[in-house]
């Protein structure tokens, strides 16, 4: 099992907000420094446009961190593949996989928040359309060096040749999901590995969407045995249990409260926060042993899990406490999967 963090260059807090963005990006290419020194397989950037977030161009940061870093894939989590020029988005990433000598992957979804769509001149009714248009687009840009292509919103390609190709051949994309099954079942069409979003509820509940994904994949001829199935959750760890919620609950409900707003969810509270946190519960908080313990069950509940990547900084902790978290997941929670998954084979 790969162990991986994502960021989302996040910020709701006011000590947070009012760090100068320069050094917010600064810290964060750190924090990808630290992952692959202490030897993580991952870490994303995600994708939004507003004000808490520093991450609008993903493949930027990215690359920054290519140039610093040696063996850590670096991915996006995920690209709003509905709101981008899949041309634009190959180039990007075939270009972090230049400098990072390989190293680049693609998670593309259709993105939780809508900013993007207004913001581009593109219309929700079009939501689904466009990621499923583009996706062809893209897997088509990774086979063929010129490529000929026609789709409903954008213009066709005849022939025109797109550069930079990337190291690796393919260029690995995963296709990011939450809870829609249709999502789950194009994965598995597509024969493309699978990341699942889980922030909430039980973590086993998503094992019939998995089971369809897998059950689709083999209706369109993809073997089980090349297909994959990641899981990004929230996520921390500290010296202590209760160290690590207390860490993290004061600014993951203040995130939460902000959406909460504009979709019509109620409060987070300390007690929901708190179920959260048992065996069954999607947030991966806790001391280092014990959330090795609850993702070795989410892994056994699901049917197997490729990857893991944790989501720390959705609760505007300091630079200081995401870099103690990185380097205990580092150097004692993938270290314990590891062993653990080799000694069950």
């Amino acid at each position: 099992m790969q162990v991986g963090i994502d960021s989302f260059a996040a910020a709701y807090d006011d000590a947070g907000l009012a760090e100068s963005p320069s050094v917010r990006l600064r810290q964060l290419v750190e924090q990808i420094e630290l992952a692959d020194q202490v030897g993580l397989d991952s870490f994303g950037i995600g994708e939004h446009h507003r004000k808490e977030y520093l991450d609008s161009a993903p493949p930027v940061i990215l690359g920054a961190a290519a140039v610093r870093t040696s063996r850590i894939r670096l991915t996006s989590a995920v690209a709003v593949l509905s709101a981008i020029d899949p041309v634009r988005l190959f180039q990007q990433f075939a270009t972090v996989d230049l400098l990072s000598n390989g190293r680049a992957e693609l998670v593309v979804g259709r993105g939780s928040f809508i900013d993007a769509f207004p913001l581009f001149g593109l219309s929700l009714d079009d939501y689904d359309a466009l990621f499923e248009d583009h996706l062809d687009l893209l897997l088509t840009l990774r086979e063929h060096e010129a490529v000929t292509w026609s789709g409903r919103f954008r213009p066709p390609l005849t022939g025109q040749g797109v550069y930079p190709r990337p190291v690796q051949n393919p260029l690995p994309v995963w296709v990011g999901v939450g809870g829609t099954p249709k999502s789950f079942a194009r994965a598995g069409a597509l024969g493309l590995p699978l990341m699942v979003a889980i922030i909430g509820g039980e973590t086993r509940r998503f094992k019939p969407l998995i089971d369809l994904y897998y059950e689709t994949a083999e209706r369109f001829g993809h073997p089980r045995e090349k297909l994959k199935v990641g899981v990004h959750s929230l996520g921390y760890v500290a010296a202590s249990k209760q160290e690590a919620a207390d860490d993290f609950y004061p600014g993951f409900a203040k995130a939460i409260a902000t959406v909460a707003e504009e979709r019509g969810w109620g409060p987070m509270t300390r007690s929901r926060f708190d179920a959260q946190l048992g065996p069954y519960g999607a947030l991966l908080i806790g001391e280092p042993d014990e959330v090795v313990e609850k993702v070795l069950r989410h892994h056994a509940a699901l049917g197997g899990i490729a990857r893991v990547t944790f989501q720390m900084n959705a609760s505007s902790l300091p630079h200081a406490k995401l870099m103690g978290a990185i380097e205990m997941l580092g150097t004692h929670v993938a270290p314990a999967l590891r062993k653990e998954l080799a000694a069950a084979r």
